[in-house]
C-alpha cells in the first residue's frame, strides 16, 4: 500500500452530492445577482455599452468550448485538486503543483475580495437605514465565523444552503427581467441589437470582457467535488455543461433586459451617472419598494453564498495538497464526523481572518482597494491556470486517445488555449481599469502570479529529490 492511500482518517464523503448540489456550488460561486448589480455598470460605462449582453454570451461560448475538453478529461481524473490534477496528468507534476499554488492564491484572493464587499454593503446599508456606522470589517469577521461553521459540516449541508440562496437570488432578478419584458422594454421597445456583431465587436469589447470574465469564475467546482459526487464520470461532465449554460443564459438575458429597460442609447449614460442604482431604480419602478428591498438583502446573501462556495473550493485544494505531501501533511486530515477537510478549513479561515484584520488595521478601503485589487489578482491567476488546463487536455490525450474524439481531445482545447490566452492579454493590458488603480504594486500582479507558479514548480522538484515515491503519486486519480 502506498503512502497516500494509508491516511489516518476516512477521507472525504463518498456519494455525498449529486448533479443539483454541484451545480449550486458553481452558480453560487458566480454570484449571479452580485455579477449583474456589481459588474455590469462598469462593463456598460467602460466597455462596449449596449453590446455587453453579447459579451456575456461570447464569454459563455468560450467556456462551453473549454468545457468540452475539461469534461472529457474529468471522466478519467477524479481528484479534489481538480485543475491541479488535470495539469499534473497532462503537462507534468511540476506544472501541476505550480498551477495548484496559483489557484490557491487566486481563490483566496477572490474570497477575501468578496468578504470585503460583504462588509462594505452591510456597512453602507445599515448606515443609510439607521444612521449607524458599524465598521465594515466587523461584518466581514462575523461572516468568516458563519462560513467556517457551515464549511465544517457535511458537504450536503453547504449544498442545500447554497441551493436555497441561489434560487432566491436568481428568482428576484428573473422577476425583474420578466417585468421588463411584460412592460415592453424601455423607450425604444425591444431589440436583439445587443447581440449583433455591430454592437458586440466594438473598440470597448476588450474592456467589457475584463469585467465579464470574472463573472464566470468558479465553475471549476464541478471537478473539485468529483471525489464526493455520485457517479462522477457522468455527473461531473453534465454539471459542468449545465452550470456554464445556466450562467451564460442568465447573464446574457438579464443584462439584455436592463439594457432594454433603459434604452440602448441611454444605458451608457445611466451607468456613468448612477451605477449603484442602475438595477435598483428599475426594480423600484416596476416591482415596488418591497421587492427592491428584498433585492438589496439578497445581494448580501448572494455574496455570502459565493464566499461559502469558494471556502469549500479552497479547503479541498488545501486538502489535496496536504494529502499528497506538497504542503503541510495535516491539511490532508478530514473530520471523522463530517468527512470534510477540517484542518484545511481552519487554515483557510485563519488566512481570511488575517487578511481582513490586516486590512482593517491598515485602514484599506474595502471596495476601492481590498475588493478591486484582490479580484484583479484572482482573475489573472484563474485565467492563467485555465490556459494550463486546456493545454493539459491536449497533452493527456496525445499519449492515449482513450474514448475521446478529435474535437474533445484537440480542437476544443486548442481553441480554448488561444481564446483564453487572448483574454489573459486583455486583462493584463487593462489591469488598471479592472483594479481601479494605476498602483505600481497592482502592475506587478502578473509577475507575482508567475512567481507563485514558479514556487510550486520548485516545491514539486524538491519533493522529487527528497521523496520520489510520493512525487510519483502527485495528481493521481482517486477512486
Amino acid at each position: 500500500m502506498n503512502e497516500l492511500s494509508s491516511q489516518p482518517n476516512e477521507g472525504l464523503s463518498k456519494d455525498a452530492v449529486g448533479l443539483p448540489q454541484i451545480v449550486f456550488f458553481v452558480v453560487a460561486a458566480a454570484a449571479p445577482l452580485t455579477a449583474m448589480v456589481g459588474a455590469t455598470p462598469a462593463a456598460f460605462s467602460l466597455g462596449n455599452g449596449a453590446g455587453v449582453p453579447g459579451a456575456f454570451a461570447l464569454a459563455g461560448v468560450m467556456y462551453l468550448i473549454f468545457s468540452i475538453g475539461y469534461a472529457a478529461m474529468s471522466r478519467h481524473i477524479s481528484n479534489a485538486g481538480a485543475f491541479y490534477a488535470y495539469i499534473a496528468n497532462g503537462l507534468g507534476r511540476p506544472l501541476g503543483v505550480g498551477g495548484a499554488f496559483v489557484a490557491i492564491v487566486a481563490y483566496n484572493a477572490v474570497q477575501i475580495a468578496i468578504y470585503s464587499m460583504f462588509g462594505f454593503f452591510l456597512n453602507d446599508g445599515i448606515h443609510q437605514l439607521y444612521g449607524i456606522d458599524i465598521p465594515w470589517w466587523v461584518f466581514a469577521l462575523a461572516c468568516i465565523a458563519v462560513v467556517h461553521f457551515c464549511g465544517a459540516r457535511h458537504i450536503e449541508f453547504s449544498g442545500r444552503l447554497l441551493g436555497i440562496l441561489m434560487i432566491c437570488e436568481i428568482t428576484i432578478v428573473m422577476l425583474l427581467d420578466l417585468a421588463i419584458v411584460a412592460k415592453g422594454g424601455g423607450p425604444g421597445g425591444f431589440s436583439a441589437r445587443p447581440f449583433s456583431p455591430a454592437a458586440v465587436f466594438t473598440p470597448g469589447l476588450g474592456t467589457a470582457l475584463v469585467f465579464v470574465l470574472g463573472s464566470y469564475m468558479g465553475f471549476e467546482a464541478t471537478a473539485i467535488f468529483s471525489e464526493e459526487a455520485r457517479d462522477p464520470k457522468r455527473t461531473i461532465p453534465r454539471a459542468t455543461y449545465l452550470a456554464v449554460l445556466l450562467i451564460m443564459a442568465f447573464y446574457a438575458f438579464s443584462s439584455w433586459a436592463i439594457v432594454e429597460a433603459w434604452g440602448e442609447g441611454n444605458i451608457v449614460a445611466q451607468a456613468n451617472k448612477d451605477p449603484a442604482n442602475l438595477w435598483f431604480a428599475v426594480s423600484e419602478h416596476l416591482l415596488g419598494k418591497v421587492a427592491t428591498d428584498a433585492m438589496n438583502v439578497l445581494l448580501v446573501t448572494s455574496l455570502f453564498a459565493a464566499i461559502l462556495s469558494f471556502h469549500n473550493t479552497i479547503t479541498r485544494y488545501f486538502y489535496a495538497m496536504g494529502r499528497e505531501g506538497v504542503l503541510w501533511r495535516k491539511l490532508g486530515h478530514t473530520s471523522p464526523v463530517y468527512h470534510c477537510p477540517d484542518v484545511a478549513g481552519k487554515v483557510q479561515t485563519l488566512i481570511a481572518l488575517v487578511a481582513i484584520a490586516g486590512s482593517a488595521v491598515l485602514h484599506l478601503d474595502p471596495f476601492a482597494i481590498v475588493f478591486s485589487w484582490m479580484s484583479a489578482l484572482a482573475t489573472i491567476g484563474i485565467i492563467a491556470v485555465q490556459i494550463l488546463v486546456a493545454g493539459s487536455v491536449i497533452a493527456f490525450f496525445a499519449r492515449d486517445h482513450r474514448d475521446a474524439g478529435i474535437v474533445h481531445r484537440m480542437i476544443a482545447p486548442l481553441i480554448s488555449v488561444i481564446a483564453l490566452g487572448a483574454c489573459l492579454v486583455l486583462v493584463i493590458r487593462n489591469l488598471a481599469v479592472l483594479s481601479g488603480s494605476d498602483s505600481r504594486f497592482v502592475a506587478l500582479f502578473p509577475y507575482l502570479v508567475l512567481a507563485i507558479g514558479a514556487s510550486g514548480v520548485w516545491a514539486a522538484l524538491r519533493l522529487r529529490r527528497k521523496n520520489p515515491v510520493r512525487y510519483r503519486d502527485l495528481g493521481r486519480a482517486v477512486q
